[in-house]
């Protein structure tokens, strides 16, 4: 399975749209771009693995692996990038402000279905992340 996130870029947040295909999974919302930093930043353009993983915080979740420099990026729940995330990418129904969404939790656990079913299958699951095409 392959995933694409296309990315607009914001001052205050970044937001984007997740495809399987052409099949619109959810909005994104992520911290702005500053230059890959850790807990500051969103993570770099590029092509990464997504690995499910349980943990006593999160339970079952999505990893994604092979950030340079960057390791714990995860996709969980998260309305305001800015307050609630440290580099992750948040899942969210509906984007309503750069870095602001709504009703993450929804969106995230249909994130979750649709992946950890392909994974299930035997799929291994890649993000493509990429920079929004201008309209």
């Amino acid at each position: 399975m392959e995933l694409t996130l296309f990315r607009v870029y914001h001052q205050d947040g970044t937001n984007g749209e997740l495809y399987d295909g052409e099949l619109l999974i959810s909005s994104t919302i992520e911290l702005p771009w500053r230059e890959n930093q850790r807990m500051v930043s969103c993570i770099q353009e590029g092509r990464y693995e997504l690995v499910k993983r349980y943990t006593d915080k999160r339970g079952w979740h999505l990893l994604v692996t092979g950030v340079p420099n960057r390791s714990g990026i995860l996709f969980h729940p998260a309305n305001e990038a800015l307050k609630e995330l440290k580099g992750c990418i948040a899942p969210v129904s509906k984007v309503i402000g750069p870095g602001k969404g709504t009703q993450s939790k929804v969106a995230d656990s249909m994130l979750k279905t649709l992946v950890f079913e392909a994974m299930e299958r035997g799929e291994n699951v890649f993000l493509n992340i990429q920079k929004a095409k201008s309209v």
